[in-house]
């Protein structure tokens, strides 16, 4: 599940540290993971992670989040997360990245989404995921309307 070493080496800083390369390290192959529908191998990796949610609308557990992208993956096959800008703080690991729904929507920044996800890795596991999406047209607004909304959790966004 490791992602090429092309795939991320690009937004590696000089002042990160091993344990930050190695925070972005865990949270890229689970990202990865699930970009290429492996989810099975997912919830096996990461199923000793405590992973709080913090999206409302998302139950916490690495099984809710795996089976929500397994879901999104049934429904919309061509789905797709581009990481944009990738920052790492110590046990902070944030991608900043482009989501689409559609093979033909990447790539352009007026389709899909615009999402900011955190991730708290610490151990060596992720423990806690808050994120943040802007949809970017009207299908994705309308989208995120019909099916947002409800509460599964209560973690708090904050």
């Amino acid at each position: 599940m490791s992602p090429s070493p092309s795939v991320y080496d690009k937004f590696d800083r000089s002042h990160w540290t091993e344990d930050e390369r190695a925070n972005l390290q865990i949270v890229a192959d689970f990202v990865e993971g699930i970009k290429a529908k492996k989810f099975d191998d997912v919830i096996k990796r990461y199923e000793d992670s405590p992973y709080v949610q913090h999206n409302r609308s998302v139950p916490s557990g690495v099984e809710a989040i795996v089976e929500t992208n397994r879901k999104l993956a049934k429904r919309f096959p061509e789905f797709t997360l581009t990481a944009k800008h990738i920052y790492v703080d110590d046990e902070i690991v944030t991608f900043h990245s482009h989501v689409t729904l559609k093979a033909k929507h990447r790539g352009n920044d007026r389709k899909g989404l615009n999402v900011v996800d955190i991730w708290k890795v610490s151990d060596g596991k992720i423990v806690e995921h808050w994120d943040s999406l802007q949809p970017l047209d009207f299908m994705s607004r309308l989208f995120q309307l019909l099916t947002g909304g409800v509460v599964r959790n209560d973690n708090g966004v904050f």
